[in-house]
């Protein structure tokens, strides 16, 4: 993976003041240095300057960016973030058309496509990626985001120039392009985060390309199009039927997921997902002689302070053992220190850019430095449940009764902290309700639903687009901040789109919850782990880490210049340190957003207008 970043001005020559427009670039290539710590490229053409830092994973020596290619006396070059996986088929159709490589690497595939097809290549691509072409035959740019928003892509347009990035924080460094919040970015904050409205950049002016589009910009303007969604039908095939199909399609997405030419591992949990991954990666590997290396976390103490409950009922303690001793798996047992939590608050919240899950995120941030010690490229089990209906609100008789998110029906706690101006200004519950409904009228209808199965259909949508957006951006930047590669099997659209269709009634057979992937499981798994409840990423249960963060609040609250105190009442942030361990309120997120939690998203806030330099409209 990397990071690119640039920007596009038909209004001027920048290759006049290429000096000064390289200078531009640099700065803001050095704030992704992280995400591409490998090599460093740069490009100014005639309308556009590309600025690449690359993490190396296919054809290390070949694959640098920017990369020019010219065809019939035209000129292309693009600055690329991901990975793609069907990279041989398409070499393969191209190769037919004449096309000649002279790298191994997907950069070079996915520039020639783009060549011959045009804007359709987008329809052909599977993996995750975000990328920028600049077309000297059309005389245009052309901008692609994968089908999920696995990679990420901002941009702003000021004056006549259109500024991209990977990251917010490298936009920062183009010229009159600062942090501003108004309205709009404060009830993101407020109300929603750490998800985070599709498109919308948080701060003033800032765009993200939204997944599945593309955009094209020429002296014109700016043209945005959709090139892939989800399409609701009758699902016709059996119950066995339908547990092959998956089974065929996870096992072909781990494989293709598989290729790098450099050290690959597996997050493992002991969970259904992170095992059915790792299994196939066990065996795939074992097919070439090697042993595959798989990475499990736990917090210091946790098995002394762990309480089980609705949303985690066991820990991964006894499970991950088992699966090491099943595939003979090379495995780490990685611990986080309870002063990391705290310790890496603001390095979470930097890597982001935006506040986040607070130690969830700085958890997670540690684990990934840990593992890029050894490893560049590892598999992850993100987004099975999205799609397999694993969480408890696919079932929960209030999801189907309630106008809202299902994972955050209360935003009572995060209005009470707010100061009475700022909450009648904001009115945060109104912002949820309308980026709810907003949602809702997006969700594919199929006639041949009853109505249970339609607000089912809307909740999935709801968690495709919403709770699995959120879990993959954290993933990219704790790990991309760490110079890791992280990719995510469950998030291949080709299962996707099947699974999206197969009935409650399949996904849910004989009251077990993902029951198809489960049973699609059966042969590889081992029966113990196949049938396990779910269980999330972990957090930490111990109370040194809520009396660490209480500290970290209670010096913001002793600060007459934390910029925090603009917003909230000093009053209600001080009522959250008295008393002993609470969930503060009904839970946010699931779990992940309960009781300490919250005091490190209010921490992370702070780190936020503070370091950015933020300016309150």
């Amino acid at each position: 993976m990397c990071g690119i970043c640039g920007f596009i001005n038909f209004k001027t020559n920048l290759v006049k003041n290429e000096r000064e427009n390289l200078a531009v670039a640099h700065r803001m290539a050095e704030k992704l240095r992280h995400r591409g710590p490998d090599s460093w490229g740069e490009w100014v053409g005639e309308h556009a300057v590309f600025a690449h830092s690359r993490l190396a994973v296919i054809d290390v020596e070949n694959g640098l960016q920017p990369m020019k290619r010219t065809v019939e006396g035209h000129e292309f070059v693009i600055t690329y973030n991901g990975e793609l996986y069907n990279t041989n088929d398409i070499r393969n159709d191209l190769k037919s058309h004449g096309y000649e490589f002279t790298t191994a690497s997907d950069t070079e595939v996915l520039l020639y496509a783009y060549i011959h097809y045009g804007e359709k290549c987008a329809e052909m691509l599977n993996g995750i990626y975000a990328f920028v072409i600049w077309d000297s035959m059309r005389q245009r740019i052309f901008a692609c985001r994968d089908r999920f928003g696995v990679k990420p892509f901002f941009y702003t347009q000021k004056n006549d120039v259109t500024v991209f990035a990977s990251e917010l924080k490298s936009l920062f460094e183009y010229p009159d392009v600062s942090a501003v919040l108004d309205k709009t970015g404060l009830c993101e904050l407020f109300a929603l985060s750490p998800a985070r409205t599709q498109g919308v950049g948080v701060f003033k002016d800032v765009r993200e390309l939204r997944p599945a589009r593309y955009m094209i910009i020429n002296r014109h303007g700016m043209t945005i199009k959709k090139y892939w969604s989800l399409v609701s039908g009758e699902h016709k095939d059996s119950y066995e039927e339908t547990i092959e199909k998956v089974r065929s399609l996870v096992y072909d997405s781990v494989k293709r997921q598989l290729i790098s030419d450099v050290p690959i591992a597996t997050f493992l949990s002991g969970g259904l997902d992170s095992s059915i991954i790792t299994a196939i990666g066990a065996m795939e590997m074992k097919k070439k002689g090697e042993r595959l290396s798989t990475y499990s976390f736990d917090y210091e103490d946790n098995n002394k302070y762990f309480k089980a409950s609705h949303f985690q009922p066991d820990s991964d303690t006894k499970w991950v053992p088992r699966m090491v001793e099943a595939f003979d798996t090379n495995h780490t047992y990685l611990v986080c220190p309870n002063n990391v939590l705290t310790e890496l608050l603001e390095e979470a919240l930097l890597a982001k850019d935006l506040p986040g899950m607070a130690d969830v995120d700085a958890s997670l941030l540690y684990f990934c430095r840990e593992v890029k010690k050894n490893h560049t490229v590892v598999l992850s089990g993100e987004c099975s449940d999205e799609i397999f209906g694993g969480y408890p609100w696919f079932r929960e008789k209030k999801a189907f009764e309630t106008h809202g998110f299902p994972w955050c029906y209360d935003l009572s706690i995060r209005n009470n902290i707010l100061l009475d101006s700022v909450r009648e200004t904001l009115d945060i519950d109104n912002y949820s309700r309308m980026r709810y409904e907003e949602s809702i009228a997006e969700v594919p209808i199929f006639d041949g639903d009853n109505d249970e199965e339609k607000r089912r259909r809307e909740i999935s949508y709801l968690n495709i687009n919403w709770f699995m957006t959120n879990l993959l951006d954290r993933k990219d930047r704790m790990s991309m901040a760490s110079g890791l590669e992280v990719r995510v099997p469950f998030c291949d659209h080709r299962l996707v789109e099947y699974v999206w269709n197969i009935p409650w009634e399949m996904k849910n057979r004989d009251n077990v919850s993902k029951n198809v992937l489960r049973e699609a499981a059966k042969g590889i798994l081992p029966e113990d782990v196949r049938l396990r409840r779910k269980s999330p990423y972990p957090k930490t249960h111990n109370p040194h880490y809520e009396e660490a963060v209480k500290t970290l609040l209670d010096g913001i609250i002793s600060d007459p210049n934390a910029p925090i105190l603009a917003l909230c009442d000093k009053t209600k942030l001080t009522s959250l340190l008295d008393g002993g361990s609470s969930d503060y309120g009904k839970p946010f997120f699931g779990q992940l957003m309960a009781g300490p939690q919250f005091i490190g998203y209010i921490v992370q806030m702070n780190y936020l207008l503070r370091d950015y330099k933020v300016r309150i409209l």
